[in-house]
């Protein structure tokens, strides 16, 4: 887009004096919205020219130079076009006018949607009527304009008390912890004292042992081996692999925050791809590959690309160009973590078993993740946090889509999501945001789905956070970083201390325990969390407006209430099937979240998860809610809590298999990827038919038609 910078001058002639009130009011609105202010004429490349919107409901700014700037409110982003477009069309402006404004050559762009830009003739009714949000579950975000005294002040002010405050909270949450861990530790101390195994309880207790051991024999073989060889690299035939996967780390163990480092344990490699997201956000990409087939990528290939999506000639790398291709699949982690959950379980890892059974994996992160980076704004900028789940959604997770996409040439992948990420989704690929993002996907796996509330969210704690005010909460955990101490303590504290710490505090906040895991690997789980998230995101999820109150991600308690009336599922509230009859209702899918564009869905419900409830959204679905939603799978795990479906030692029976068939079922080019291993006799699923499960069903058990 060519940019002139300086005062405007146009073809026509209005009134000088209407003209210089225009270009005065866009300056002023520009300044409003710019990266740097521009004083004595200085930084117009950092002007704000225009705002892109995304979505109906997501715009972010343009700057004179092409870089972006994250989302504003809506109503100041519709005042900047419109004055722009005001200008562009018929103002010359004077050498009255006082600062010099910057405006698009080619004149006002159609809004990203498709959707023409607004004409100059109706401006001021435009002006007077700003938009409005169009639902309660996303309220504006705040607006933090460039930098100034007065915004540093409000900054610092903000980060000192919310570093006290956010500290004493963490605080309390530890000592609750710790408190709450008493009658456990004496139990344990009294089983020993009397000579008996706590442990035994356990359900995979003696395998448990028995990986322990092998780990232990493996570590101590190789170490054996590296000392035979005086120090030099064991070749090939020294290292034992699995199925021809060739360890390229061995010997001891350390725990470590490096999902390469577990990667090359099991004889695979990572390679690390920056994306830019449209609002300017340079997010991580990890892509799990073979070494054997694949040729990483250069430092240069590898750097983040524009910020345009689904653009551009596709890169195929492959060392043999005659072989067929894997099917490319991209995971996405949950709240407060990274895509190194699914890499931390050695073969028995997500991310590794599905790269093994014969997928193209790609680890998706979201913004900020452990390094915050934009392609303009730093750490200390409160623009760098103003997001939650929305954005998340509609910005980060169609970013990564479309650079798997250039990465692989496929048009189509599958995505796998695990809690928060299954949230990210579910709002990105509702109506009102990208639907079109459903026409990239093949199938969308979500694990443990977080659609609606479960219990957990009407703990104390959680309770407390949900009744002070949107400026209490801001006071109190700032508006940057959520408890940046997090961090912190993940920098300076030894793994060990870290990961028993951890798991004691999430455990105590979120309901759940290691029953199922392998804990000789549970420092590992605990390296990858927490990851730097904006307080804004938390405040959507556990404040007062959104998440919290309405205990859904697309539907007011109103609604939801409403709904279960009419299913009969709401308790005492319930009516009757002949009350029903006499109340004039709408047909169901006149609420749907999905319009037609939506891909197909399989869901793994946790049956003791006390975060999420997967069941409500499976009835949901049963219930006809979601006429275009197209269930491949489901499936309801009793004794799983919210962690287990990635991380349960059985999981790889009770949920991955099941994965890597449902992923070949639905895969749209067969014909020209390789089989995955296990699916050699998986049919080709058919569109027209789909499950939506037995609604009553509450066993370990999958059905599909």
């Amino acid at each position: 887009m060519g940019i002139d910078v300086g005062h405007h001058r146009s073809g026509s002639q209005p009134s000088g004096t209407a003209a210089a009130q225009v270009a005065v009011e866009f300056a002023q609105q520009a300044e409003k919205l710019s990266y740097q202010t521009t004083q004595n004429n200085e930084h117009p490349e950092a002007v704000a020219v225009e705002a892109q919107f995304i979505t109906a409901q997501d715009p972010v700014i343009i700057t004179a130079d092409g870089n972006r700037l994250p989302t504003v409110p809506l109503e100041q982003a519709h005042k900047l076009n419109i004055l722009r477009e005001e200008l562009n069309g018929e103002n010359q402006a004077t050498d009255d006018v006082p600062s010099p404004t910057v405006v698009a050559k080619d004149g006002p762009k159609p809004y990203a949607n498709g959707k023409a830009a607004p004409k100059p003739s109706d401006g001021s009714l435009r002006r007077s009527m700003p938009p409005t949000n169009t639902h309660p579950l996303f309220p504006p975000l705040p607006l933090y304009g460039p930098p100034s005294l007065l915004r540093d002040v409000q900054c610092w002010t903000f980060r000192v008390t919310s570093f006290f405050l956010s500290a004493a909270f963490l605080g309390v949450i530890v000592l609750g912890a710790l408190f709450t861990s008493i009658p456990s530790v004496f139990l344990r101390v009294w089983q020993r004292m009397t000579f008996r195994n706590p442990d035994q309880q356990r359900p995979f207790y003696k395998e448990e042992l028995r990986r322990n051991n092998l780990r232990k024999e493996r570590d101590e073989s190789w170490e054996k081996r590296r000392s035979s060889h005086d120090g030099r690299p064991l070749d090939q035939e020294s290292v034992e692999g699995d199925e021809g996967f060739v360890p390229t780390e061995f010997g001891p163990d350390p725990v470590v925050c490096d999902v390469g480092y577990y990667a090359r344990r099991v004889g695979l490699d990572i390679e690390e791809i920056q994306v830019q997201t449209e609002d300017g956000f340079i997010i991580d990409l990890w892509h799990v590959y073979d070494p054997r087939e694949y040729t990483k990528l250069n430092e240069e290939e590898r750097a983040y690309r524009g910020p345009e999506l689904f653009t551009g000639d596709t890169r195929k790398r492959l060392k043999d160009p005659n072989q067929k291709r894997k099917f490319p699949v991209l995971l996405m982690h949950g709240l407060l973590q990274s895509s190194g959950a699914y890499c931390v379980n050695d073969d028995d890892s997500l991310a590794f078993y599905l790269c093994k059974s014969g997928y193209d994996v790609w680890l998706g992160n979201n913004r900020c993740g452990f390094q915050p980076k934009h392609a303009l704004l730093d750490y200390s900028d409160p623009r760098m946090w103003a997001w939650n789940i929305r954005q998340m959604g509609v910005f980060d997770l169609t970013a990564l889509v479309s650079r798997v996409l250039f990465e692989t040439g496929f048009e189509k992948i599958g995505l796998i999501c695990h809690s928060q990420g299954t949230t990210q989704t579910f709002v990105a690929l509702a109506k009102e945001q990208r639907p079109e993002l459903g026409e990239k996907l093949t199938v969308f796996c979500a694990l443990a789905p977080a659609a609606y509330a479960g219990p957990l969210i009407g703990k104390m704690y959680f309770k407390f956070m949900r009744v002070i005010s949107p400026a209490l909460f801001r006071v109190m955990f700032g508006i940057h970083a959520f408890i940046p101490l997090m961090m912190t303590m993940h920098a300076i504290l030894p793994p060990g201390l870290y990961g028993w710490l951890g798991y004691m505090v999430f455990s105590f906040l979120f309901d759940w325990t290691d029953t199922r895991w392998d804990r000789g690997l549970k420092d590992r789980m605990f390296q990858f969390a927490p990851v730097y998230v904006s307080s804004e995101s938390m405040r959507w999820w556990l404040g007062r407006e959104c998440f919290a109150k309405h205990k859904c991600i697309l539907s007011t308690k109103e609604e939801s209430r409403s709904e279960e009336r009419e299913d009969g599922t709401d308790g005492p509230l319930a009516e009757t099937a002949s009350q029903l009859r006499d109340h004039h209702q709408k047909p169901k899918g006149s609420t749907a979240w999905y319009n037609e564009q939506v891909c197909p869905f399989a869901l793994w419900v946790a049956g003791n998860d006390h975060l999420v409830d997967g069941k409500k959204l499976l009835r949901r679905l049963q219930k006809g809610r979601e006429p275009n939603v197209k269930v491949v799978h489901s499936k309801v795990i009793p004794e799983y809590e919210h962690l287990d479906v990635i991380w349960a030692m059985d999981a790889v029976d009770q949920i991955f298999k099941e994965m890597r068939e449902v992923l070949w079922k639905t895969c749209n080019v067969r014909d020209q990827c390789r089989i995955p291993k296990g699916c050699e006799n998986v049919e080709a699923w058919i569109p027209e038919d789909f499950i939506a499960g037995d609604e009553n069903d509450e066993q370990s058990s999958s059905d599909s038609t």
